[in-house]
């Protein structure tokens, strides 16, 4: 009978395509995770991975035992985290990821009453606009919208991710208020290019009725970063098309006026991300109970809600 061992490093590789990914979760060495793939082949007599370069692909047989046991795995682990969770309190580092905006307005003020709770928690931030992978880089959960939902993670809605059309009152003194998104092309516009096409973003508004229409903006200023957008717009160069989330405090103070308030750009669910659920150590199960009732506690879906 195969060991849970050996069946755990099969899974997490194939699910990271990569023995020093499945590595990293397993708290193993990679060539402790090779040896265990490899004995499992050799006592199957049949080889489950492609071996190269560029990583691991798995071969026919691989991926119908892989349809076979992954079920079973997190089955039998589940029941083990089942059995251990409530045995210990909370410890050790949180590695976690976040927007730099949103994790700066939105989540780093929870952790102060999260840390009163779990004093043994030692949350590590990583705040990049990039998406992190959580499986081959070791993070416990990270949060943001639109994120490709790999292998092995799981994905807990918070709010959902709408982009709106915002300038400055001082920028808009002077100024006709557009009327639909064709009428931005008429205004300085503060837009995007995409770090990873370095294309200009093209972005489609939605209009309360359903209507949509591509949003003409005229570049005055291209940037790389939401962040800086944020900041241009705030500092009444342009117009600027950016997630509600990321501006809603400078809307309640008056430092930017909405533009088109019966127009959005609808891009999904802002999500929390964590590795399956039946696996969670208790630190993560900590966070993610934590900031899933903060969100519903200051009522942060409908805030974020653009229509």
């Amino acid at each position: 009978m195969e060991t849970l061992s050996n069946l755990e490093s099969f899974v997490r590789s194939a699910e990271s395509a990569s023995f020093s990914a499945a590595a990293r979760r397993l708290a193993l060495t990679p060539a402790a995770i090779s040896r265990n793939v490899a004995q499992l082949e050799r006592n199957l007599g049949v080889r489950l991975f492609q071996r190269s370069t560029r990583g691991l692909k798995l071969t026919e047989e691989g991926e119908r035992f892989l349809a076979s046991v992954s079920g079973g795995l997190d089955m039998i682990q589940g029941a083990i985290a089942d059995v251990t969770a409530n045995m210990g309190v909370p410890h050790g580092v949180l590695k976690l990821g976040a927007a730099p905006r949103f994790g700066r307005s939105h989540v780093l003020p929870l952790m102060t009453d999260f840390l009163a709770l779990y004093p043994s928690v030692l949350p590590d931030w990583n705040f990049d606009n990039r998406q992190v992978d959580l499986i081959a880089d070791g993070f416990d959960a990270s949060i943001g919208g639109g994120f490709d939902l790999s292998p092995g993670v799981v994905a807990r809605k918070l709010a959902p991710a709408h982009v709106i059309a915002v300038a400055s009152p001082a920028f808009m003194s002077n100024k006709r208020a557009p009327r639909s998104p064709a009428d931005l092309g008429g205004l300085a516009g503060v837009v995007m290019r995409s770090p990873e096409t370095r294309r200009i973003r093209l972005w489609t508004m939605r209009h309360a009725s359903g209507a949509e229409m591509p949003a003409q903006q005229h570049p005055h200023i291209v940037l790389n970063d939401p962040d800086a957008i944020c900041s241009a717009v705030i500092a009444g160069m342009g117009v600027g098309l950016v997630a509600l989330s990321d501006v809603l405090a400078e809307i309640e103070r008056g430092e930017l006026t909405r533009l088109l308030p019966d127009w959005c750009v609808d891009a999904g669910q802002i999500s929390l991300y964590f590795p399956s659920q039946k696996l969670l150590p208790s630190k993560t199960r900590a966070f993610v109970d934590f900031v899933t009732a903060a969100f519903e506690t200051q009522n942060l879906s409908k805030r974020f809600s653009a229509q």
